[in-house]
């Protein structure tokens, strides 16, 4: 069992949670990620390491409650315990060599940009960080972002908070006047497309961590696969970062969205549950 040490809620649906887990917090590097079980009998949850300490032994990931198994996760406080945490997965990103770098984040993306952005500042790299939410109540990790970037620019796209606006728009703007070694684009796969299109006429390489549906995270299941450059990938074992130029997009945002209706079957029912054990109480 891996106790939680810390919870932190930032908004009605996304939660941060530091995790005892010292094997995995010796061996996280940027871009991996862990598999969490919340119990024996709950279905497996692939989460980006949003953070790690290999001295204090914790990991944190940072999460959006979208069905009945990350509701059930979002529940559980410090001092609770979870029945797995396996990991460190996927192939940790490659940021040797990359002096000046943009690192794009979209929502929930942004719990996956902070780790990226902070190894590539600790390396000593240059680093822009654009991050985008729907509003300012949705904003995470802003202070955190701001100590490992030579400049966040945060933008809402109500323009509560920061610019008004798209992370396309900033990041456009930035490069017209900046060249950049690379840009990293985390977020929904909508914004990662736009991002790729953004950057595909300045000729930046352009990184994309891709978040497929994903069973057992070892490559065994094949539910993860991408198309590459016209070939399949797969997210568990051959990303989960990849070449945003070469992913297909269309096809990964009609795969991610094969189960919505059963998962949002499935919270419903989790929430019907809950009401009947309060009001039996």
């Amino acid at each position: 069992m891996y106790r939680i040490v810390e919870a932190q809620r930032y908004n009605p649906q996304v939660k941060r949670l530091t995790v005892e887990a010292p094997r995995v917090a010796r061996r996280a590097r940027p871009g991996q990620f862990v598999m969490v079980r919340v119990d024996e009998r709950g279905e497996r949850i692939p989460l980006t390491i949003a953070d790690s300490d290999a001295a204090s032994g914790c990991v944190t990931v940072i999460f959006q409650e979208v069905g009945c198994s990350t509701a059930m996760l979002g529940a559980l406080e410090a001092g609770d315990t979870i029945a797995d945490v396996v990991g460190p997965l996927g192939v940790p990103s490659h940021l040797e060599g990359l002096g000046r770098v943009c690192v794009v984040g979209g929502g929930l993306g942004c719990a996956i940009a902070y780790p990226q952005a902070k190894a590539l500042f600790g390396m000593g790299a240059h680093v822009d960080i654009v991050a985008g939410f729907r509003s300012a109540s949705l904003i995470f990790l802003e202070e955190e972002m701001r100590a490992v970037s030579h400049k966040l620019t945060v933008c809402t796209d109500d323009g509560s908070n920061g610019c008004k606006g798209l992370v396309t728009d900033i990041l456009k703007a930035a490069l017209e006047e900046t060249v950049y070694d690379a840009v990293i684009a985390i977020g929904p796969l909508v914004m990662m497309k736009f991002v790729c299109l953004t950057t595909k006429p300045y000729a930046v390489p352009t990184i994309v961590s891709m978040n497929p549906i994903m069973v057992d995270g070892t490559g065994m299941c094949g539910c993860c696969r991408v198309t590459v450059g016209g070939e399949v990938k797969f997210a568990c074992v051959d990303g989960p970062d990849f070449d945003g130029h070469l992913v297909d997009f269309d096809e990964a945002m009609r795969r991610n969205t094969i189960y919505r209706t059963q998962e949002q079957r499935s919270l419903q029912e989790h929430i019907c549950r809950g009401e009947e054990r309060l009001h039996a109480q």
